[in-house]
């Protein structure tokens, strides 16, 4: 059926052998074959098509997709680039598939990260970047004011626009929790320092309905509960009109 048949490109990118560009430069060269026959770009497969590149399997009858959760340590570095980066996430997790982090969290931050072989999530991830949740628990270097926690949350201006309005509450003398549904570069240290108060600990505790609950440098699989509610999150976000909305058609193999 027609709604089954997938571009190999696509294909070759979900499966996190390569991105679309690439794989379309390795068909190209004519590097990648389906049942055994050199394809055109373009072309499309179905689920019982075997794909091939340098002569390696990489389609039989199934994707598997990988979803992780990760606690990252202070000093390792979110990018898929281990060639720039010596302390880079790929290196450090050292997971036998590609795979690749859903955001960033900056060097000398830590806590949870979401990481996937899954192109489509990371997609639907990033495009609904303003509309979903990220808490956090940070240590500044002053004692925490009434009016520190009213200018934070009500919004501070940084790089050239004003932050969104926030939940931030006082958790200790030094501490407070910050719930964001921005992305801006470096937002807390940098809303922090318009305010005069250095950040000295940064940790985020939950992406969405995904909490952080294992030791630093750990990481685990979402179970199929967090998942389908992840999915339920985004389909929310992007059809904002159909208030709990739920896909149907969520899929995880183990």
């Amino acid at each position: 059926m027609e709604k089954d048949l997938k571009r190999i490109n696509k294909f070759l990118s979900e499966a996190g052998y390569c991105s679309r560009r690439e794989a379309d430069k390795l068909i190209e060269a004519g590097r990648v074959t389906i049942n055994g026959v050199i394809p055109e770009k373009g072309t499309k497969i179905s689920s019982d098509d075997e794909v091939h590149v340098d002569g390696n399997l990489i389609y039989n009858n199934k994707i598997e997709f990988v979803y992780l959760a990760f606690n990252k340590p202070i000093g390792i570095v979110c990018t898929t680039d281990t060639r720039v980066e010596k302390d880079n996430i790929i290196d450090f997790i050292n997971y036998p598939k590609r795979i690749f982090p859903i955001g960033r969290l900056d060097k000398p931050s830590e806590g949870l990260i979401l990481l996937t072989d899954d192109g489509d999530i990371v997609n639907k991830i990033l495009r609904a970047s303003n509309n979903h949740e990220k808490e956090y628990i940070v240590k500044v270097d002053q004692p925490i004011s009434q009016t520190f926690i009213q200018r934070m949350s009500s919004g501070i201006p940084i790089l050239d626009t004003v932050t969104k309005k926030c939940v931030v509450e006082k958790l200790s003398t030094y501490e407070f929790k910050i719930i964001l549904t921005q992305g801006l570069n470096r937002q807390i240290r940098r809303m922090c320092e318009y305010l005069n108060y250095d950040v000295l600990s940064l940790k985020r505790i939950r992406i969405m309905n995904i909490p952080l609950d294992m030791p630093s440098g750990e990481y685990r699989e979402l179970t199929k509960d967090e998942f389908s509610k992840l999915n339920a999150l985004l389909e929310d976000s992007t059809k904002n009109h159909h208030q709990n909305h739920i896909p149907n058609t969520i899929k995880r193999k183990k």
